[in-house]
């Protein structure tokens, strides 16, 4: 059967043909490369949303566990043991016999002590007798005396011999005192043979056997040890000098034990103790905190790991601390591409943000009003005058001098420092710089403060102090699949979140990390 014959295309038209299958695949492989770069350039950052929670500010120590009343118990007196009736963890009362020493010598004191007792009794009865009798023979010397029947010399004597009676029954009455005494003494140490529990509690120690001799004569040796209760217990923590200004009687405690590590347990500051201890050219100070065991899960001296509660803010924009910490690696080209935004957000966002903030919650008249808006025009004006002059000074090579000086954007608040470098220099030049910005502003609206009430004027200083010391940090959101600076206003961390109030909004994405970099590491 004869094959169909194909009619060849003409050449101009298999060329036009070739032109389109090549356009079609240049444009597929370009729109390849395009969607996986931008897909890169998105997926190159780990993200985290600004959300809102609570921020607990806690101040980290460590300390032992014991009773709030723990009790020695010892011996007053010497001698063998003759019986021990306590062990450890026994619950004893209050009076409950616990141990006993040998009574035998104190019993023969005692009866020693009451023969001398019944003697000086029979001397007191005799030495009364002698007086009655002396008394009776003076009366009868003295009347005859008065009609001069007998010499005076005999009167005298027997005046003396009377004396001498009364004298003698005195020294009777001491000497029954003395023996007395000395069988009230001999009854106590017979009494102190027997060793009672003082309290109500719990033996935690006993240091003592039967058979064994007790020599109380230079120090009371310790027999037993007892907690009085245990369902109470509390905590002394050694709290760095540090730290110590914040801790305040009645803040929260939250503590966790080796035995019981999957549990937390709480507690409350019950006092901050003045006697600082030295270790090691550490300085700390003692931190006692009360605890709850009503279920007896702690015991004494037990460590513990605790946390102060400083403060809590509930209900407070937050962002991820490696936000804080996340620079990208063009940071310097975006810094310097956006230099002029961020100055401005700067200069006219921080102070000129912050103060009508302030000025609204100080409820100001039409007069106030109006010379707070003055001195708020002067102000922005001077900043505007002083970063022409620095962008001009820039464009020259060299360095100006911003309103707060430091070459510090003007209205920025000082107090953070510069990334890099060193920390302490960075401090110290912060707090410098917040001094003059607060020594300034407190300049410019001087007319204005002068307007105010004492107690509005109380309320302006204070905030301006505040503000001084606010912190302030650059973080970078994800915009369009790019880095974009950020000047935010920091307050409190918890070392995982630290709190925003301003240059974000709920629901705005942080960059956190380099996706890359960090799946490389791993």
């Amino acid at each position: 059967m004869p094959q169909p014959t194909r009619t060849p295309l003409p050449p101009k038209r298999s060329r036009r043909i070739v032109w389109i299958v090549l356009a079609l695949a240049i444009l597929a492989a370009g729109g390849w490369w395009w969607h996986a770069r931008s897909a890169a350039d998105i997926g190159s950052y780990r993200t985290a949303a600004v959300d809102r929670g609570a921020i607990a500010v806690t101040i980290s120590a460590t300390g032992n566990l014991s009773a709030i009343t723990t009790v020695d118990i010892g011996s007053q007196v010497s001698g063998i043991v003759q019986s021990v009736l306590a062990d450890y963890n026994d619950h004893v009362a209050k009076g409950q016999i616990i141990a006993r020493i040998d009574p035998s010598s104190f019993n023969a004191k005692l009866q020693q002590a009451g023969g001398a007792v019944a003697a000086a009794q029979a001397q007191l009865a005799q030495a009364q007798a002698s007086a009655l009798n002396t008394q009776a023979d003076f009366a009868r010397k003295s009347d005859l005396g008065q009609r001069q029947l007998i010499a005076h010399s005999d009167v005298d004597a027997a005046r003396a011999l009377r004396d001498q009676g009364l004298g003698a029954v005195a020294a009777a009455k001491s000497q029954i005192a003395s023996q007395q005494a000395a069988m009230d003494s001999a009854k106590f140490d017979l009494e102190h043979s027997v060793i009672r529990s003082p309290v109500d509690g719990v033996v935690l120690t006993r240091a003592v056997e039967p058979g064994q001799t007790v020599a109380a004569s230079l120090q009371t040796p310790t027999l037993f040890q007892i907690a009085e209760d245990l369902k109470q217990m509390q905590i002394v923590l050694a709290v760095d000098e540090s730290d110590i200004g914040q801790v305040k009687v009645g803040q929260n405690v939250r503590f966790n034990v080796d035995a019981f590590s999957d549990r937390d347990f709480t507690g409350i500051v019950k006092q901050v103790r003045l006697g600082a201890t030295n270790t090691q050219n550490v300085i700390s100070y003692p931190v006692v905190v009360t605890v709850n065991n009503d279920d007896l899960t702690l015991l004494p001296g037990m460590t513990v790991n605790a946390e102060i509660q400083i403060s809590r803010h509930d209900n407070v924009l937050r962002v991820p601390n490696a936000a804080l910490r996340f620079h990208p690696a063009d940071a310097t080209a975006t810094t310097g591409a956006n230099k002029g935004a961020s100055s401005a957000r700067t200069g006219g966002g921080m102070l000129t943000d912050a103060l009508p903030q302030i000025a609204t919650q100080l409820h100001l008249d039409a007069t106030q009003q109006a010379a707070f808006d003055l001195a708020m025009a002067a102000m922005v004006a001077k900043a505007k005058e002083q970063r022409a002059k620095r962008d001009a000074a820039n464009a020259q090579g060299s360095t100006g001098a911003s309103l707060f000086g430091g070459g510090r954007p003007p209205g920025s608040i000082a107090g953070q420092g510069s990334q890099g470098g060193n920390g302490q220099t960075g401090a110290r030049g912060g707090a410098q710089n917040a001094q003059r910005m607060l020594a300034r502003v407190a300049q410019q609206f001087a007319d204005f403060r002068a307007t105010l009430h004492p107690d509005q004027q109380q309320a302006w200083d204070t905030a301006l102090q505040g503000l001084a010391g606010e912190k302030h940090a650059t973080l970078y959101k994800l915009v369009n699949g790019s880095a974009q600076p950020a000047n935010v206003r920091t307050g409190a961390s918890d070392g995982n979140f630290t709190e925003v109030s301003s240059g974000l909004a709920e629901g705005d994405t942080v960059i956190v990390g380099n996706a890359t970099i960090d799946a490389a590491k791993k």
